[in-house]
């Protein structure tokens, strides 16, 4: 009888990106944590929001976090 193995996840993925009902990926905004005073207002508040990632991408994330769609432990919006 075959074994069927885990496959492991990177922490770091499953802790950026997270998975629509729809299945599309969204990832959050880096550079909202330090550095912020000198930003306008404007672009501060797209941090805010979680972005698509592009198609060509989404092969790639699937592969390091292959649970990601199974599980619904998803990083807040």
């Amino acid at each position: 009888m075959a074994k069927n193995y885990k496959l492991k996840t990177y922490k770091a993925a499953a802790k950026r990106f997270r998975v629509t009902k729809t299945g599309k990926i969204l990832q959050t905004k880096g550079g909202k944590s330090h550095l912020r005073r000198r930003k306008a207002a404007r672009s501060k508040s797209q941090f805010d929001k979680m972005q698509p990632v592009a198609p060509s991408n989404r092969q790639r994330i699937m592969r390091m976090a292959p649970y990601l769609k199974k599980h619904k432990a998803n990083p807040p919006a």
